[in-house]
């Protein structure tokens, strides 16, 4: 299969980096919330613990550092820590294990429906296409429920403003052809050169594929509202401007009003960055709360 940079041409000295959801777009309460978990409980049975489902969920994939990781990963810690509770427990309620789903993601490296695809027809696994039957129902949720969700403010201005100095691309766990969607609906599609979504492989296989084409590490940014982001910048050498959870707003007006000068300016790294990176750093937890 194609990669999204196999046509990709440097046409500047920049270049950057944009994840996707709850980065650029308002798009993750909403898509967990009303896409991924209802179909979570349905097709994984946990109707019974349905309450505690939700609250495992919307914690892995949204209120803790695994916030933003790949949707087979993040699901799957939702369900360890969904076993080991004790109100569960005390439910005796079953709780599955998708240890064939586990071992696909350990020697997978394209973690997509593409790829789970490809391993269900090959093995015929009932819990690998148990997987595939709620990750596409997930994707069709999507399909029908998000639409009109903006970008953040300031994030028009931004591409806007980087146009004429840096090769932008999207960089996501999310499905390429959902990011498409969405980049285009909200007529974004144009300032970006290539959409790099969970097909495409990892981010720091995308970030590293993109560095390839020539660029100096310093003058290479990622932009994300994870962890994920983060480290997937700090493994490839570039520097990371974080989008921070819950205050997404006032992160945009920074980056526009002094963070995009000084990553031009060749200023970001050193004092400014890890000013950033601290605060960042104080606003997911690692331990969900009933654990507190």
């Amino acid at each position: 299969m194609s990669h999204p940079l196999d046509n990709f041409e440097k046409k500047h000295d920049f270049f950057i980096g944009i994840d996707s959801d709850g980065c650029a777009f308002d798009a993750m309460e909403i898509k967990h919330k009303e896409c991924f978990i209802p179909n979570f409980i349905k097709y994984f049975n946990l109707q019974p613990v349905s309450k505690y489902a939700r609250e495992a969920a919307e914690f892995t994939n949204l209120y803790s550092k695994s916030r933003g990781a790949n949707r087979f990963l993040s699901y799957i810690e939702a369900l360890d820590l969904l076993e080991e509770r004790d109100e569960v427990k005390a439910r005796n309620a079953k709780i599955p294990r998708l240890q064939a789903v586990r071992d696909w993601t350990q020697k997978e490296t394209k973690l997509g429906n593409p790829a789970l695809k490809a391993a269900v027809e090959e093995s015929n696994d009932p819990e690998l296409k148990q997987a595939l039957e709620w990750s596409l129902a997930v994707n069709e949720t999507v399909a029908d429920i998000v639409h009109g969700v903006p970008p953040f403010p300031l994030v028009r201005e931004s591409l806007e403003k980087l146009s004429d100095k840096a090769d932008m691309i999207v960089c996501s766990s999310t499905p390429s052809a959902a990011l498409q969607s969405e980049w285009t609906e909200h007529g974004l599609i144009d300032y970006v050169q290539a959409i790099c979504g969970q097909e495409s492989g990892n981010k720091k296989q995308n970030l590293t594929k993109g560095l390839e084409f020539g660029y100096e590490k310093e003058k290479c940014l990622m932009m994300g509202d994870a962890p994920g982001d983060m480290n997937a910048a700090t493994a490839v050498g570039i520097l990371y401007f974080p989008i921070n959870p819950g205050h997404e707003d006032a992160s945009w007006e920074k980056f526009y009003n002094e963070g995009m000068q000084k990553f031009l300016d060749g200023t970001f790294a050193g004092a400014y960055q890890d000013e950033l990176i601290a605060e960042f750093n104080t606003y997911l937890p690692e331990v969900p709360p009933w654990k507190k």
